[in-house]
């Protein structure tokens, strides 16, 4: 990595408010800053700024946004995933859907998280119906439904790698806070190497990564964030800290002489 000045180093939200206007280039944030969504733009100012986000400004904007994330992301999700941003769009989305014999879809709602903004539908039609009458909101992600699917969870912090499968027998949420059922799961070299891509693309230096596994053995990447639940794992909740902390300091090490 490329050094930078020696600056300030911050590590609280606290902080970072109180010395935002006082940033300047060499400053370093460690940790995810706490953000509302009209405030998503000081990302961008802090970065050509020339300061450094430990994690970085992309990878932060990435687990904030599922829309974005099936932008970005898109050759490695399952093919129809879209983002629809207005009615527009989700009017082209029932003739494009139509014609690839799709029927049932999911959209997931942007900024909800645990299963909660996930909603399964008959048809794009009734989608459509959904937004007409107010109860959906855009933006959304839409993909087509995959019946008997499997969530593989994945947790990457540095060189800790473990992964493990997440399946409901009442629902196609597979979120073990619903009542979902898990196992350990070894992935494939063919997996870990699509989670690197996915992290090198974000920049992402430890993630939750959740894979969608089909019948046939296929799978695709359904959502990535740097935090998640650890339901299900082996790694304990002292162990998952420890091992953030780790990464950020070494991060900071290669990057900051002497900080």
């Amino acid at each position: 990595m490329t050094h930078r000045p020696p600056g300030r180093i911050i590590r609280s939200n606290a902080l970072f408010r109180k010395k935002y206007h006082a940033l300047k280039n060499g400053d370093c944030i460690i940790g995810r800053l706490n953000l509302k969504n009209s405030e998503e733009s000081l990302f961008l100012d802090l970065v050509e700024r020339g300061i450094l986000l430990i994690p970085s400004a992309l990878s932060q904007q990435l687990s904030r946004s599922k829309c974005m994330q099936a932008l970005v992301y898109e050759r490695f999700m399952l093919p129809g995933t879209t983002v629809v941003r207005s009615r527009h769009e989700l009017v082209a989305c029932i003739e494009r859907f139509g014609r690839a014999g799709t029927e049932k879809v999911i959209t997931k709602q942007d900024r909800l998280d645990c299963g909660l903004g996930i909603n399964c539908w008959d048809t794009v039609e009734e989608v459509y119906n959904a937004v007409c009458f107010g109860n959906l909101e855009f933006p959304f992600v839409m993909q087509p439904l995959v019946s008997d699917a499997t969530d593989i969870r994945v947790i990457i912090i540095g060189d800790y790698i473990e992964a493990y499968w997440r399946k409901s027998r009442v629902s196609f949420r597979n979120n073990l806070h619903f009542g979902g059922e898990s196992g350990q799961y070894s992935l494939s070299p063919e997996q870990v190497d699509m989670c690197r891509k996915v992290m090198t693309r974000g920049k992402f230096p430890y993630a939750h990564i959740d894979l969608l596994l089909t019948q046939e053995d296929s799978f695709f990447l359904s959502e990535i964030s740097l935090r998640g639940g650890i339901r299900g794992a082996r790694i304990t909740p002292a162990e998952y800290r420890d091992r953030i902390d780790a990464v950020h300091k070494q991060m900071v090490r290669d990057i900051i002489p002497n900080p």
